[in-house]
């Protein structure tokens, strides 16, 4: 192949840096929750054991601990996750100048021409997930391929701890044979859609007519065609940290949603891990935007303007103004993101954690919001994640109750 694109995906990512210093989790079924005490909210990761009792990311919490009653609960730390993929992303840098971290638990690797100086692909990929694994104690799969997206494709053809090479001929027996489902990017309405039309493999939908495509999907049309072919020519592109023109959390759903509550408790949970990263790079932005996927696949981005601030409350409040503005609440939702941009220096004053008591109670707008929020950070850095969080993630008690089988 002329180029050579590493994607290095962190398996189980939260839960396994969790068995890095839990030991004891390893080989049960465990998962990050949002608040294990109350044992409300929603699943952030779970672990292979417990995926394989049906245990999926985005799930109420509830509902996960019906399909299994032993599962082992961990309250999410962030700022321990936030290291230890700094820790990854160190060790690949080590590999390649081009490296591009898509999320905090994955990154390609342009490895073009380095060959002489670390040796063959597969002999490389095999020596950075040793390495991942015995240094860091985490797990990786590794895909090898000609580009950014065949390689995307390549990792996510054996978990956990798969290498999987992928070069364009070998399509036509290992890539197109697939069911049109597996193909990245493509959700199950739009699957269906082509199910319907007979379209039944990734080889099936190669062979279609792209000017047919584009009538029935329109600009997505192409964009299938190209990936059926295995075509991207997007280039690997470092950034350094300080580049990050926005900081945002999304989720795929286990289900779709239909319910404004549950939606609103999602993009709660999202909006507190997004504001405690804005503070923790000490970053204040202006505008505020929500994606949202449909199960018909299509997707909105919608987005709003307000003063410089990092505080969740504030955050939230936008981020559900702009749900309720454009979702009627009859289109199921696969999919929800926010995300906050328009950055300004953060130049506030942090609380001490015996301030807490007294910021709440004094009225002043947003800067004491901001400074409220700063205390809670405290305290969750002294007490773990899950010492403070806010009512919206706590279910209401009615409806946490089990009804009988």
């Amino acid at each position: 192949m002329d180029r050579v694109i590493f994607l290095v995906d962190m398996n189980a990512f939260y839960i396994t840096c969790e068995t890095t210093r839990n030991p004891e989790l390893a080989g049960r079924p465990a998962a990050v929750a949002g608040d294990p005490k109350r044992r409300s909210g929603i699943i952030l990761a779970a672990n292979y054991p417990a995926r394989a009792l049906g245990v999926r990311t985005a799930m109420v919490l509830r509902d996960a601990l019906r399909l299994c009653p032993q599962l082992a609960l961990v309250p999410p730390d962030h700022d321990f996750y936030e290291q230890k993929s700094a820790e990854v992303m160190s060790l690949l840098g080590g590999y390649s100048p081009l490296l591009e971290q898509n999320s905090i638990d994955e990154a390609w690797l342009d490895m073009s021409g380095c060959e002489r100086l670390w040796g063959p692909p597969r002999l490389v990929a095999q020596q950075i997930m040793d390495r991942i694994k015995d240094e860091l104690g985490l797990w990786c799969s590794i895909g090898i391929a000609p580009n950014k997206f065949l390689a995307k494709m390549a990792s996510e053809m054996k978990k956990p701890l798969g290498i999987t090479c992928l070069d364009y001929p070998d399509l036509p027996e290992r890539y197109w044979p697939l069911p049109v489902r597996a193909l990245y990017g493509v959700g199950a309405s739009t699957a269906d859609k082509l199910v319907g039309m007979g379209v039944r493999t990734i080889g099936d939908l190669a062979r279609l007519d792209p000017a047919f495509l584009a009538r029935r999907f329109g600009r997505q049309g192409q964009v299938l065609h190209d990936h059926a072919w295995g075509r991207d020519d997007a280039p690997v592109t470092p950034h350094e940290p300080d580049e990050a023109k926005s900081i945002g959390r999304s989720t795929t759903l286990s289900r779709d949603v239909t319910d404004r509550d549950e939606a609103c408790r999602i993009l709660m949970a999202l909006t507190d891990d997004v504001a405690a990263s804005m503070r923790r790079h000490q970053k204040r932005g202006t505008t505020v935007q929500i994606t949202l996927k449909f199960h018909d696949f299509s997707v909105i981005t919608r987005q709003t303007h307000i003063r410089p601030t990092c505080a969740t409350r504030e955050i939230y409040t936008q981020a559900c103004h702009l749900l309720d503005q454009h979702w009627d609440r009859t289109t199921p939702i696969r999919l929800i993101g926010v995300s906050v941009s328009g950055f300004r220096p953060d130049c506030a004053d942090q609380l001490t954690l015996f301030d807490l008591e007294g910021a709440a109670a004094r009225p002043g707008g947003l800067e004491k919001q901001d400074k409220l929020d700063r205390a809670i950070d405290d305290v969750r850095s002294r007490f773990g994640s899950a010492s403070v969080t806010y009512g919206k993630l706590i279910e209401d008690k009615s409806r946490s109750k089990e009804t009988p089988d």
